[in-house]
Parts: C-alpha cells; structure tokens; sequence
C-alpha cells in the first residue's frame, strides 16, 4: 500500500503542475495600433474570473495557459485565442482537461474571430466608429506621457443602430471586473446607457476608444415621476484612477437634473467605491447651494438643504444628510473641543439610528422571552460594545469624509 500512495502522490503532484490560475491566464487588451497586440506592456488581467472558472479560479489541464481576449480600443471587436505550452493529455490518457474555449464562448458573444489577420481588418476599420447616442459633456485631462487628452460622454439606448452588438461586447468587462456581475436584459427600453471615449490621433485622423460606462434602470413612481437607479458602473482598467468615474457620474446627475419628471437619482447596491465617489460628486454639486452655505451647516440638518438637494439636484434625503455632514466637517474646526463635540454627537445621533431600532426590539422581546433566553441576547447588545462599534463607525466615517474634503479642496 505504500508504494501506491507514493504513486498516488507523485500523480497528484504531477497534475498540480496544470492547474492555471484564470486570473494570471486570461490577457485582456484594448488594442489601438498594430504593435500593441505583442505589446505585453498593454495587457492588463481580470481581478475576478469566478463566475466562468469556479470559486477557485483555476483552470486545469494546461501549463502555460494563455487566454487572450484581445478587443479594439473603439468597437471592441474581439480576437479570442487559446495558448499553452502542453495539455495534460500529453503526459495521462485518462484525465480531461477544461474545456476552456467552451466556458469562455458562453461570455462573449457571436462575432469574433481567432485569426489575427481578420482582428487586423478589423483594426483598420476602427477610423470608421463613431460614439453612440447624443454627446452630453467633453471634459480635458493632462496626462504626463501624451498631454491634454479629451474625453467625451455621451448617452445613448438600444435603438441607436450597431449599439446592442456593441454593448454585448462591452459587457463582457463586467465578468473580470464586478464580483457580482451579471448581464442585462436590453430588450427592456427602461435603460439609459451612458458612455465615456477618448479622442486620440492615429495616421492623422480622429479615432475613439471606450473608457467606460453606466447603465441606468428608469423606475415608475407613483402618480407621475421616475427613480432613475444606477445599475453598474465601469471604467476600465487602463484608465482607472484618472477621475473619469466622477466625471462620468456628474454628467449623469446633470442630464437626470434636466428632466422634470425625475423625482431622484439611487443606486443599486453600491460597492464602498461607489460610495465615496458619489459622496464626492454630490458634495461638489451640493457645496454652491444656498441652504448649505457655512453658516447654516451649524444649525442642524435642515429641510431646506434636503428640498433644495432634491428639487435642484435629484439627491434623495438620506445622501444629501451625507454631504451636509461632510460640508459640515469641513466648516468645522476640530481642534475646538466644543465644536468638534457638537459635531461628533450630531452624526452619532443618525448613526445610532439602528441601535436605537434593535432598544425597541428588545422591548418587545422581554414580553415574551423566558429569563434564560433574554439573557443570552442581552450578552449579544451590551450597551460597552454598542458605544465601541458606534466611535469606529464615526471614526471610518470621518476618514472618509476627510478624504471627501481633500479631493474637493484639490478642485479648489
């Protein structure tokens, strides 16, 4: 028996040999000129692969696996090749290696090719695209290698001809990049779809290369209104980190603030990202308003600086309570103990909202909980921890804030 577990041993150390990780596999690119297709400088990789390799993220029966999913910078037409330096039939007749080329095909759509001649047709016709939809906002940004670059953002739906092919492609991105993507039904015409491209010279004309994108569901509100929802935001990689998720959202924001009928402006289920950004953008909105001018963020929270939030700038109570207590931080000086104290019990307050929610609970449950019961829950919500969690909530909340105020006094 020994030496069959040594064999067992051996084989299962030999077969760990092909097992890849997706992460490292899979070679994305937004490809603009010939030379950058063996350009390793341009490849940038996914940060999730789960959804299409399992929790692990491995694929097995490759060394040397290389996925590349390789797209032109404006259309994104896509080459989808796979490489490795040997398979695991090679060396044991009896295990089967992932089908790889299967799991990918069920993400990207119909369309693309494996040849790199067609994938060089297809950059030639990149001079043709042109943005979708109606141009919103074009904003410049300096960049050190290249200079001033210039964005633009535009909104457009799924009638504007070429954009559902086009969309299926871009989707794509969300798979490598949002832990809990997942596709959109277009068919449905409550979307809004907006777009941000980068102008750049190529053989002295004008091309565009996508940057990213929103996606934005219109809900009904009863009698006569609609809750525009954010669905999913991405900017993709190469051009992560340059400021245009704010431009983006801002631009989003002001479109929405144009129609009358749109009663305020949500997002589903926002990442902590996502938070601070909005936080950002809407503080910068919100700081020219009249009910938030210095003097007033003393007084309180008002209903003035939530109707005025809301009717100018589609923000709904719970975010302009928000940028009220960032704009109220930065008006504060907190080397003064009293105003810094006044200033930590009024977030504290709202914070102890659902501490104040589980008090009432408790009530309830000593109508109808025996001794024992009550107090092993009791053990559960002792007021010590509820004091300790409240401060590190304040405390995670202004570093937040704080960072809120760096970026707006950057503007500045």
């Amino acid at each position: 028996t020994t030496g069959f577990l040594l064999h067992i041993n051996t084989m299962e150390k030999k077969l760990a040999e092909y097992k890849c990780d997706t992460n490292e596999a899979i070679a994305l690119k937004l490809v603009r000129f010939p030379e950058d297709i063996d350009d390793d400088s341009t490849t940038f990789h996914p940060e999730y692969s789960h959804q299409t390799f399992g929790d692990d993220e491995v694929a097995f029966g490759y060394k040397g696996l290389q996925i590349q999913l390789f797209y032109t910078a404006g259309n994104l037409n896509t080459l989808f090749k796979v490489k490795y330096s040997s398979k695991v039939t090679e060396a044991f007749d009896c295990v089967e290696p992932d089908d790889v080329e299967v799991k990918i095909r069920e993400i990207i759509p119909a369309g693309f090719t494996s040849n790199s001649d067609d994938f060089l047709t297809f950059l030639e016709k990149e001079a043709k695209f042109k943005p979708f939809g109606t141009l919103l906002h074009t904003y410049k940004v300096q960049n050190e290698e290249e200079g001033e670059l210039t964005y633009q953002i535009h909104k457009a739906d799924i009638t504007c001809a070429g954009f559902q092919k086009y969309h299926e492609r871009l989707q794509t991105f969300l798979m490598w990049f949002i832990e809990t993507a997942s596709f959109i039904d277009t068919d449905d015409d409550h979307w809004d779809f907006f777009l941000v491209f980068e102008k750049y010279n190529k053989d002295g004309e004008t091309l565009y290369a996508t940057v990213g994108y929103m996606t934005v569901y219109n809900y009904y509100v009863y009698p006569d209104k609609t809750r525009p929802r954010v669905s999913q935001m991405l900017i993709l990689p190469p051009f992560q980190g340059e400021g245009h998720g704010p431009q983006l959202l801002e631009a989003v924001h002001r479109f929405y603030c144009s129609l009358p009928k749109v009663q305020d402006i949500t997002a589903e289920d926002p990442s902590e990202n996502y938070v601070k950004m909005r936080d950002f953008v809407l503080a910068k909105l919100c700081q020219g308003l009249p009910s938030f001018a210095e003097e007033k963020l003393h007084l309180g929270f008002s209903v003035d600086m939530y109707k005025e939030a809301q009717e100018k700038l589609k923000i709904n109570k719970k975010h302009a309570r928000r940028v009220y207590e960032i704009l109220r931080l930065r008006a504060t000086d907190m080397s003064d103990e009293e105003k810094a104290r006044d200033y930590r019990l009024e977030v504290k307050k709202r914070l102890f909202g659902p501490y104040r929610k589980n008090q009432r609970e408790l009530a309830k449950l000593k109508r109808c909980l025996s001794a024992e019961e009550l107090v092993s829950h009791m053990a559960q919500v002792d007021t010590k921890t509820q004091h300790e969690e409240l401060e590190k909530s304040f405390q995670t909340l202004v570093d937040d804030y704080r960072r809120v105020i760096e970026r707006l006094a950057a503007l500045a």
